[in-house]
């Protein structure tokens, strides 16, 4: 009998808008300018191949897990951990679960939040001016740079994004996340779908559909399975404490299993669409795609320049990249405000907490691109000596707690947790119930191990 039920809080109105908020959490920036260019380079439908499987054989189990126990548990991560480990009298140790909860999404949301702002500042110049003037990649590189040397503009944007993330999340559960969620999606879907048609009419949609899907085993090397592994990882939230959160609010009715694939599905299908949206265009006007934030900054404004109604596509592009960095910034935060709300703070003030603390803190990220640009603090350590304030944080949380909280929360679930655990909040049984124990006893903890560690050893 679990006594935790006893302490429901907010919750959900339903298993559809848990989909809504939790892959609105997933769904960013990673998807849009990481996904398809690691998937073109790297084997097309061989690498989506692997990338599925690996959705499937880790992701989904950790996905299942991290939700149980937030609704097991029914509070904060912290909370649900220890009520689960005194419930199946396991070790203390386990705790550090939910202390690692609190301190991923509030340091990732500190310097995901410098990022966005970028974004920020991108669509509010790009509406405002009636596109940028610039035919050239060159171009709008400078452009770009000199928004990274600029404290003033960096931390404007950061400023002005945090303060729509803390504005949305105060106002609760329900008439915050939920209301958010439901209406910001479904639009989000939409642009990325409308975007994906434009592209198909006027750009060179065969091109991008073989540089996407064509398997190319050839290029299927062990980097390649690394990074569709990692990339499986990280684009899912799993090991940051969100899902966890979320599981708190989710409705004893939903099925845990149908809302953690209908996650997955939303997160891969949508990087597949902005695959199909953003290459056809830049193939079809001879610019190399890049990965990371020159694809948004530099290869698609050089785009828009060279396009019929380039400003109305720009701006939708824009709009639509600003979305999917606000929802994820919302679900990011959400483990902080639930962690201080469990010590007492009521839900207005505990936001505000959080959303300065994370501001104060993306300060150091910021100014690591312009008056910090020559502060290295770990020079001192192998391997840190050209990283700054912002590649630390981003290098401390993508390669080392992220993972590790991952690792830590299969082996609670699959090794501390009895299997009635999982058959009384996963609704499951027989082979099911057998697969997804295999799966997070012994599957995730060696992918994650393999593909998040050990590859990039060897590499190195």
């Amino acid at each position: 009998m679990n006594d935790n039920k006893s302490a429901v809080g907010p919750t959900l109105s339903s298993g559809a808008s848990f989909v809504f908020v939790a892959s609105g959490m997933a769904i960013g920036l990673g998807n849009i300018w990481r996904f398809p260019f690691l998937a073109g380079e790297h084997g097309g439908g061989a690498f989506v191949l692997v990338y599925l499987a690996a959705v499937f054989l880790f992701g989904l189990p950790i996905i299942a897990a991290e939700i149980m126990i937030g609704r097991r548990g029914r509070g904060s991560p912290g909370h649900a951990v220890r009520a689960l480990s005194e419930e199946a009298r396991a070790s203390r140790f386990w705790r550090v679960i939910g202390w690692l909860c609190v301190l991923i999404p509030f340091v990732g949301i500190a310097y995901y939040s410098v990022v966005a702002g970028w974004v920020v500042d991108y669509a509010a110049r790009f509406i405002a001016a009636g596109g940028l003037d610039g035919a050239t990649p060159d171009i709008h590189q400078s452009r770009f740079d000199s928004l990274l040397a600029s404290p003033l503009r960096v931390v404007l944007g950061h400023t002005v994004f945090m303060f729509l993330v803390v504005l949305i999340v105060a106002r609760g559960v329900t008439e915050g996340l939920e209301r958010f969620s439901r209406l910001l999606m479904p639009l989000l879907f939409a642009l990325m779908i409308a975007l994906a048609i434009y592209a198909s009419v006027t750009g060179d949609f065969a091109a991008a559909l073989r540089f996407l899907f064509a398997p190319d085993f050839s290029k299927l090397t062990a980097e390649a399975v690394a990074a569709a592994c990692g990339q499986a990882f990280f684009s899912l939230g799993v090991g940051l404490g969100a899902l966890m959160a979320f599981g708190a609010y989710l409705p004893d009715r939903v099925s845990i299993a149908g809302a953690g694939a209908a996650v997955a599905a939303a997160d891969t299908s949508f990087a597949l669409i902005a695959g199909l949206a953003i290459f056809p265009i830049t193939f079809a006007l001879g610019i190399d795609p890049a990965a990371g934030p020159g694809l948004v900054f530099v290869s698609m404004p050089a785009a828009f320049a060279n396009m019929p109604a380039g400003y109305v596509i720009g701006s939708a592009f824009f709009i639509l990249v600003f979305i999917a960095a606000l929802t994820t910034g919302v679900g990011t935060i959400e483990p902080v405000v639930a962690w201080l709300e469990r010590k007492g703070v009521k839900r207005v003030p505990a936001t505000i907490m959080a959303g300065a603390g994370a501001w104060f803190v993306g300060l150091g990220a910021a100014f690591s691109f312009n008056i910090l640009s020559d502060v290295r603090l770990l020079a001192f350590i192998p391997g840190f000596a050209e990283k700054s304030i912002f590649d630390i944080l981003d290098f401390a949380i993508a390669s080392l707690l992220l993972p590790l909280n991952g690792l830590l929360i299969a082996l609670f679930a699959g090794w501390a947790l009895s299997a009635t655990f999982a058959r009384e909040e996963l609704g499951a049984g027989g082979a099911l119930l057998k697969t997804w124990r295999y799966a997070i006893r012994f599957v995730a903890p060696v992918g994650i191990v393999a593909a998040l560690w050990l590859a990039p050893m060897l590499r190195q």
